[in-house]
């Protein structure tokens, strides 16, 4: 396929395309458009969130319902849905532990948050061992950068460009989006970045796999800088990338060769989306810490955690989080749920058997549709990188169209750097459902395109 190399990343608001005003006016009523136009009235926009596409009334397992009935599956779902959305074992926790503990205030414990903190180490690899709870990923991703200067008496990060560790002035400094960092004024120093394992837009000109070049430069890095306190990076990149085996194998070597901590952020596909409940499982390594979230919060509550080893108990005279919301009764509940229905409903299991069987059917689409450069995934993390031979503008219409087509034919999910199209589909979905949900890819990448 080294003739249908995509274009280089994009970046792109497919809300703020021209193609979002026309597709409204077409496809959304009055009272939905009225509402939309509140929403801008009321809150301050911003990039990736404003103008809204549509309004919903409600959610439930892989499914979205607007305003108007439409319902739609949801392969987006900000991947907080692993175990779909309103699961009753999730609502049912939820509403038990608001009529007993709906609240823990700060100095005290609760049975529940110790039960989750105690369940996430009984499920995570290695001696992580030690566990902190934060309202969100970002958050969560704070404690880990702070514990890392505390641990090392180091400053220095070493992260990949393209990636995404949140949106708090300290996450955008680690992460490599541009959407997030430009015009924001200066960052955290020491923050260096490197290429991420992206074979088809490799510096080290890879081609289409990944000779280890951009693992061994990080190792070059950390040996160059000489006191960098921590290498941060996503598992897999949410686009998704898919590392090579032997990638975080060189780069954990790496780490423990300079006294650098490796933290992997796996926010968005933690909990069973790649088939392991952590994606690091996948590579044979055991990071120093471990964040997640997303899903954790069973797709109701905002919930995040960051998982250590225990030698690193050495904060205990840092504020290192210090959330008011740190050990919420209601959120650990639905925490708690989650990692029930995953183990109960043998999702982990279902999740490999899905993931390799949508592979299959995307690399038949590719075969007969000449603008899919490239299909990867891992579980049910799935991309399709678009091309064009115009370049990457057109690239980036041509996602921009498919997904409105999709929209309007019952299918949502995210485009990423302008032209790859990011399918995360709950977890509980059925094989009926993901068939139907590529079936509607297949026809929206027939139809006629810019």
């Amino acid at each position: 396929m080294s003739e249908r190399r995509p274009p280089p990343p994009s970046e792109g608001d497919v809300n703020l395309s021209p193609r979002r005003g026309q597709w409204q006016a077409e496809h959304l009523d009055e009272a939905t458009q009225q509402l939309l136009s509140e929403d801008a009235r009321y809150f301050l926009h911003q990039s990736l969130s404003t103008p809204c596409v549509n309004a919903l009334r409600g959610c439930d397992g892989p499914y979205l319902e607007d305003l108007q009935g439409n319902r739609i599956l949801d392969f987006h779902g900000n991947s907080v849905h692993q175990v779909g959305f309103g699961h009753p074992r999730v609502i049912a926790a939820i509403e038990a532990q608001l009529h007993a503990l709906p609240f823990c205030t700060r100095r005290y414990t609760n049975r529940v948050a110790v039960d989750l903190a105690r369940k996430l180490v009984e499920l995570a690899p290695g001696d992580l061992n030690k566990v902190l709870f934060a309202p969100g990923g970002t958050s969560a991703i704070g404690m880990a950068l702070k514990l890392a200067r505390v641990a090392t008496g180091r400053f220095k990060t070493i992260s990949m460009w393209d990636a995404f560790h949140g949106a708090s002035l300290d996450a955008i400094s680690i992460s490599g989006e541009a959407t997030f960092r430009q015009g924001i004024g200066p960052l955290l120093p020491g923050t260096e970045h490197a290429p991420p394992p992206d074979p088809l837009h490799c510096p080290f000109a890879c081609g289409e796999q990944c000779s280890l070049r951009c693992a061994h430069y990080v190792e070059y890095m950390l040996e160059k800088e000489g006191d960098v306190a921590a290498v941060v990076a996503e598992t897999v990149r949410s686009t998704p990338y898919i590392p090579p085996p032997e990638y975080w194998q060189i780069i954990r070597a790496a780490c423990d060769k300079h006294g650098a901590l490796l933290i992997l952020d796996e926010i968005p596909h933690c909990l069973g989306r790649t088939g392991k409940m952590f994606t690091c499982e996948h590579y044979g390594v055991v990071p120093d810490m471990l964040v997640i979230g997303k899903g954790l919060g069973g797709g109701v509550l905002p919930l995040a955690a960051l998982l250590a080893r225990e030698s690193l108990e050495v904060a205990g005279q840092h504020a290192l989080g210090h959330y008011t919301h740190e050990k919420s009764p209601v959120a650990c509940a639905a925490g708690l749920a989650t990692l029930s229905v995953l183990e109960d409903e043998a999702l982990l299991e279902h999740t490999t058997a899905l993931g390799t069987h949508a592979l299959q059917r995307l690399q038949g689409l590719a075969e007969r549709h000449t603008c899919i450069a490239d299909v990867r995934g891992l579980g049910l993390l799935l991309g399709v990188s678009l091309w064009h031979p115009a370049g990457a503008a057109r690239a980036a219409e041509l996602a921009d169209a498919i997904m409105y087509r999709c929209l309007s034919d019952g299918l949502s999910f995210k485009t990423t750097m302008g032209s790859i199209l990011t399918l995360t589909p709950p977890l509980t979905i059925t094989r009926a459902q993901l068939d139907q949900a590529i079936d509607i890819l297949d026809l929206a990448l027939a139809s006629p395109h810019p």
